[in-house]
């Protein structure tokens, strides 16, 4: 079946056609870099890392262009450094470097290019003096603002009256605007706070005009789809396209919408002033990150999700019984492929969760299969089946023995080693790496045929 994606600008699901199959262009918004990355965070990474792998098993890898950027230069970022007393630089490449770690261990693919916005300041001045000149933009005071009343479809988005953008954005009232409504484009800076020349004054760019710019420096005019959370949608989405659209005479920004839902943690809306938040690198101190991964994804992307320690206990029994499958005996000389179910399943809408129990089926059928090359033809679809979910990528009997990949290779090297030892009758270093292992949780198990198999205690 065709691939169909809900779009949040027409409220429906839509065929999805590219502008160009051998260019599909993705942008989603990516971290402010400040502090560790909460759950939520993780959640919106996972939910497009999932599109990019089915845009890539659809259209070939090498067509798919995914584009998330880093804003390194935002009020958060200045108030972090001052509070800490680190350079902003330092910060910024520190917790970027955080953020990296975190959702490669949550198994996201890095996107094929990462723009930060400090690396683009031209072209967001260059984009400001374009909306000016067209009569969508006006200098204040330092500052560059855009003329909401400019752009009679402001709100095509949110599908929200003029008034309720107005208080649900919580506008700076400033003597400077034209309009209550009008939002910042560039903005002074003190000599304390990051800043760069202008037409208008020293200063730096306001949030929404960072995606404009580095979409379109690295996407185009127009490109294919454009994602983020839910909780974008207003302000931040709706200036992009405000932006973006007035200054090339009303163009398509882009053609496709997605976003994904909130989570909560125990059914209360994660927040700093609740003190709840929960970052991803907590979490991955309790649970391997495949099984978060999979949490994450067990959910719909555009239902709510509640984030319990109960939600990825259940994924991991699950990647317990996917793994456990993959572990039996089998004839692997099979071309493994997707299973049309599982494929049918993440091409409508990226709907995991059925994905997830086409996958129960594999499993049950695995567990089944009467002879060798039934079983291994099972397994090679399900494996492929988890590839393109970005699970099931490791060692089956590792994932089993409960140790990392990196762990398993650790642990055989070192039996290796024993067997060496014992070879040359050097008992004594033979028991030793046994102590040893023992001492960190590893049983070896020698066999009659002469070789060693080992178990976590």
């Amino acid at each position: 079946m065709p691939l169909v994606l809900y779009n949040s600008l027409t409220r429906r699901k839509e065929t999805f056609e590219p502008l160009d199959p051998g260019r599909v262009r993705m942008y989603v918004c990516g971290p402010t870099v400040y502090d560790l990355a909460h759950i939520g965070n993780g959640r919106a990474v996972i939910a497009f890392d999932l599109l990019y792998r089915v845009l890539r098993h659809a259209y070939g890898a090498g067509h798919v262009r995914y584009v998330r950027n880093i804003t390194d230069v935002e009020d958060k970022i200045i108030a972090a450094a001052r509070d800490s007393g680190e350079p902003i630089d330092a910060l910024t490449a520190r917790t970027t470097a955080e953020f990296h770690a975190d959702m490669a261990a949550l198994g996201a693919l890095p996107p094929d290019i990462e723009p930060r916005a400090t690396a683009y300041i031209p072209q967001m001045i260059a984009l400001i003096e374009r909306l000016i000149a067209a009569g969508h933009a006006y200098a204040a005071e330092g500052h560059a603002l855009f003329a909401v009343a400019s752009w009679p479809s402001y709100g095509k988005l949110a599908r929200r009256s003029r008034d309720e953008m107005i208080a649900g954005a919580r506008v700076e009232v400033a003597p400077y605007k034209r309009d209550p409504g009008d939002f910042v484009l560039w903005k002074p800076s003190t000599p304390d706070q990051p800043g760069w020349d202008s037409p208008w004054g020293r200063g730096r760019p306001g949030w929404h005009i960072e995606c404009s710019a580095m979409s379109e420096t690295e996407l185009g005019e127009t490109f294919d789809i454009h994602g983020g959370g839910l909780d974008l949608i207003f302000p931040h989405h709706e200036n992009e396209i405000a932006q973006s659209e007035s200054a090339h005479s009303g163009h398509p920004f882009a053609r496709i919408w997605m976003h994904n839902e909130m989570l909560t943690v125990d059914g209360v809306k994660m927040s700093k002033s609740l003190g709840n938040i929960t970052t991803v690198r907590e979490v991955l101190e309790k649970a391997p990150g495949e099984a978060i991964r999979l949490a994450l994804l067990s959910t719909h992307y555009r239902d709510p999700l509640d984030w319990t320690e109960q939600k990825w206990g259940q994924a991991r029994a699950t990647l317990d019984r996917f793994y456990r499958a993959l572990d039996l005996p089998a004839d692997r000389s099979g071309e493994p492929s997707v299973p049309g179910a599982v494929r049918d399943a993440l091409e409508d809408d990226l709907n995991a969760p059925l994905a997830i129990s086409q996958m129960h089926e594999l499993a049950g059928a695995i567990n089944r299969a009467a002879d060798a090359a039934e079983r291994g033809r099972l397994q090679g679809q399900l494996r492929s089946a988890g590839a393109l979910m970005g699970i099931l990528e490791g060692d089956a009997a590792a994932w089993l023995r409960g140790v990392s990949d990196a762990e398993a290779t650790e642990i055989e090297t070192r039996i290796v080693e024993r067997a060496q030892a014992r070879r040359e009758r050097r008992f004594a270093d033979a028991d030793r790496i046994r102590a040893e292992l023992l001492a960190d949780g590893i049983v070896l198990e020698d066999k009659p045929d002469g070789t060693t198999t080992w178990r976590r205690e």
